[in-house]
């Protein structure tokens, strides 16, 4: 056995040297660069949340007074056979309600005091009669709304001669801000204290829902066919190429042809989450075809040959293996486009949908607005009310999308298989 003399490391010039710490220096550049992007997303994602926080806390809250209303002194009563809210509340009216609260209002805050309390604010007792008649056998304190002009003052923005009042009812604890559980249940108004988002809320999910019948089921099996099925020809080029053109057109494209076709053919329907929702899924259809058809490639071919070798027809491999397979995938593009169909005004502006809408629709044919487009309506108001309630909704809408991207992500974990 020989002793073989060990080898001796090669010697490292300094350009070598220097070419190595140039090489890591840029390494370390790079990983500073990349931890300093992700930083400042993190950052700025803060700051939207924390802003749009501090900003829409106040739209959930509007001015109250408190107003003591003596119901036997009064001597009103309500019919039980009366089940009818709308007509319960038209009883009371006949029977001086609006008349007594003024009344109430006078004894409990004064003259000018009462003169600023919201014009609806018999409504609201009213309601709250219809859902406890036992109210009218004992004296009760109500918080209710005051006015515009009222609330403005309080907040410090308001009329200065209304400012000396509303510190005076603050100071005697007969005016405060307090929590407006309304704001989720009514509807739009003209009164920044009556606004509520519910309206334009069931107008968002009707429509959503629509758009989703009608965008996945058929982007899914366009997705099947340009990648399972259609022949590779010129043709399928050119309609491979439309949809990826198609993914990239400006919204408002989509928003004149839902003018031009869907309104034409249903010119009743105007406004309604229908047309919004058939509209929005022409946007949303092409990013599920691209996603979808990304989705389909990614499946092994392995699983359709074992699939084929055991006697499965191409349907069944189809069907029964490469979707399943797939449908994490496609639910990924599916939660993006229709994220993006939830945050889209200019479509829906050019079918109607901007109309002011004191009701919630109550099916998918009435007239109804969408979140976007309600936050759109209230920033272009300069009443600081109204201000406070687009805060408000805009948190109201990073809720409902995060809770939609949610239910989307927990339905692609279900669903997803490993190999």
């Amino acid at each position: 056995m020989s002793d073989t003399a060990p080898a001796t490391p090669p010697t490292r010039t300094p350009v070598f040297e220097a070419r190595l710490k140039k090489r890591y220096a840029a390494e370390r550049r790079f990983k500073a660069l990349g931890l300093s992007a992700i930083l400042f997303s993190i950052a700025v994602l803060l700051f939207l949340l924390v802003t749009m926080t501090l900003n829409g806390f106040g739209g959930f809250q509007r001015a109250e007074m408190k107003v003591s209303v003596d119901f036997p002194a009064m001597g009103m009563s309500l019919n039980p056979s009366i089940t009818d809210p709308d007509a319960a509340a038209r009883s009371l009216q006949g029977q001086g309600l609006p008349e007594f609260l003024e009344f109430a209002a006078e004894e409990s805050l004064g003259a000018d005091g009462a003169a600023q309390l919201n014009g609806e604010a018999w409504r609201i007792v009213a309601r709250q009669i219809v859902a406890d008649p036992t109210l009218l056998d004992r004296e009760n304190a109500f918080w209710l709304p005051t006015s515009e002009d009222l609330a403005s003052a309080f907040s410090g923005d308001g009329k200065a001669d209304l400012q000396p009042l509303a510190a005076q009812l603050s100071d005697r604890g007969l005016l405060d801000e307090r929590f407006d559980p309304g704001f989720l249940t009514r509807a739009d108004a003209t009164d920044p204290q009556l606004v509520g988002i519910w309206g334009a809320l069931k107008g968002s999910i009707l429509t959503m829902i629509v758009t989703l019948l009608i965008a996945f089921p058929i982007g899914v099996l366009a997705a099947l066919y340009l990648e399972e099925y259609a022949p590779k020809n010129r043709w399928t080029d050119l309609i491979e190429v439309s949809i990826n053109n198609l993914a990239a057109v400006p919204s408002i494209i989509f928003g004149l042809l839902g003018l031009a076709v869907f309104l034409a053919i249903f010119p009743a329907y105007r406004s309604a989450p229908i047309i919004g929702g058939m509209t929005l899924a022409l946007m949303t259809m092409p990013v599920i075809v691209i996603s979808g058809r990304n989705a389909i490639k990614a499946v092994p071919p392995s699983i359709r040959d074992g699939a084929l070798a055991v006697g499965a027809s191409p349907v069944q491999v189809v069907f029964h293996h490469v979707l399943p397979l797939a449908l994490p995938g496609i639910l990924t593009g599916t939660i993006i486009g229709m994220a993006r169909a939830l945050g889209e005004t200019a479509p829906l502006l050019l079918i109607g949908m901007r109309a002011f809408v004191s009701s919630p629709p109550s099916g998918f044919t009435d007239n109804a607005t969408v979140l976007p487009m309600q936050i759109f309506l209230w920033s272009d108001e300069i009443d600081r009310g109204f201000v406070e309630r687009t805060s408000a909704a805009i948190i109201v809408l990073l809720i409902f999308l995060l809770l939609m991207n949610g239910l989307a992500i927990y339905l692609r974990n279900r669903f997803e298989k490993k190999w």
